[in-house]
Order: C-alpha cells, then structure tokens, then sequence
C-alpha cells in the first residue's frame, strides 16, 4: 500500500517552534488534508513533562539547567538536546485504526529497526514503553492524540554526550542508565545522517502495515 508521507529534516529549533509547527499540521489533518507528516530534529536544550500528575521525575526543577515545558503527551520528565533525533509523526490514525498501544508498538519497532541499520541490537522491556540496549534506556517514546491525529513521537539518544539526563529521572524509571547510538556503535554520528535512514525505515514500516493499520 502506497502512503503520501512528507518527511522534513528541520535541523535544531526550539521546543516552542516545535509545538507550533505540529499544531498547525494537526489543524489541516482535522481540517481534511491527506497527507501524513513526519518532523525529523533537535530541540534546543529543554525538559518535558507529560501529562503525569506526579512530577517527581522532573528532580529539584530550581536546579535545572534548562527551561521545563509541560505538554500534552503522555509519560513523565525527560529531556531534548543537540545530539537527539527527535521525531514527530502526525499522522492521521482514523484511516490507520484506533489502537494506540499497537501505534507505540509501531514507533518502538521504527527505532529497533534503525539501530539494527547500525548493528545495534534494540530491545523492548515488559511494561515499559521506548527502546533499550541491553539494560541501557536508548529511546524514549510518548504520544499524544487530538480527534485521533498523533503529536509528539520519539526521541532517539545519538550523541555520546547528553548530560541533561543526569539532572533528572529519565521517564520516571529511578535508576535508568540512558545510552546513545554513538556510544554504542564507538563512533561519532551525526544526527542529520541518522535522521535520514528514520526517515526511509519510517516510510517502509508503514508501507508494511497490514490493510494500511496499526
């Protein structure tokens, strides 16, 4: 089945920026546009917090390095910066099926199937939602859905260095230690390269759905 996805590499804008740009794009899928769209890029240095009432993830928030945003997407505290690959899918799931425990299954098996590219193994683990590296966090996923239009999506860690981490408890898990593709595959990556290979499996993955559903 042939999808009309639109893929954009927007390099590094502001968490702000970012919200504006899928709102926009979720009022034209309400509105009656067809097309499916994917925002591929890094969020200048900036906490999120989901829709959780208990904010103890987000650590002492005084203390934090960068500014804190409060978003309608579901999961507690965690963090975006250069060197992460940040994707927003806003897709319209009223032609692809109201199950959205198969849609985050969906994004988890995008993200395994990215690392595989770099011959890392992605793993998923029971009762959680994002990807690991054995027992290292490398991927953090959380939705949120208006009249069944999708916002937000994954944030997968590249860069060696993502310090902001260390401020807060990642997802709320106490504990996790968080991993990067870099890290793992012993090399320097470059998001914007990363960001095009998400962006092929992204479209092939949906391709694959069966009927065109999650």
């Amino acid at each position: 089945m042939s999808f009309k996805l639109k893929t954009r590499w927007l390099g590094r804008i502001g968490y702000e920026k970012g919200m504006e740009l899928q709102e926009s794009l979720v009022r034209e899928k309400i509105a009656g546009e067809s097309n499916d769209d994917l925002l591929l890029l890094e969020h200048d240095p900036v906490y999120t917090m989901g829709r959780s009432r208990n904010e103890l993830s987000l650590g002492e928030e005084n203390r934090l390095p960068h500014p804190i945003h409060r978003t309608n997407r579901g999961g507690q505290a965690t963090y975006h910066g250069p060197g992460q690959l940040v994707g927003y899918p806003i897709l319209n799931l009223n032609r692809k099926g109201h199950d959205l425990h198969r849609y985050l299954r969906f994004l988890e098996e995008v993200i395994i199937d990215i690392l595989a590219e770099y011959s890392v193994q992605g793993i998923r683990r029971e009762g959680l939602t994002g990807v690991w590296v054995k027992e290292s966090k490398i991927a953090s996923i959380g939705i949120g859905v208006r009249r069944w239009i999708s916002m937000h999506g994954f944030a997968l860690n590249v860069a060696k260095d993502l310090p902001g981490f260390d401020e807060i408890i990642p997802c709320g898990i106490a504990g996790v230690r968080m991993t990067s593709l870099s890290a793992e595959c012993g090399e320097d990556l470059e998001t914007h390269a990363v960001a095009q290979i998400a962006g092929r499996i992204f479209l092939r993955n949906l391709e694959m759905l069966p009927e065109g559903r999650f």
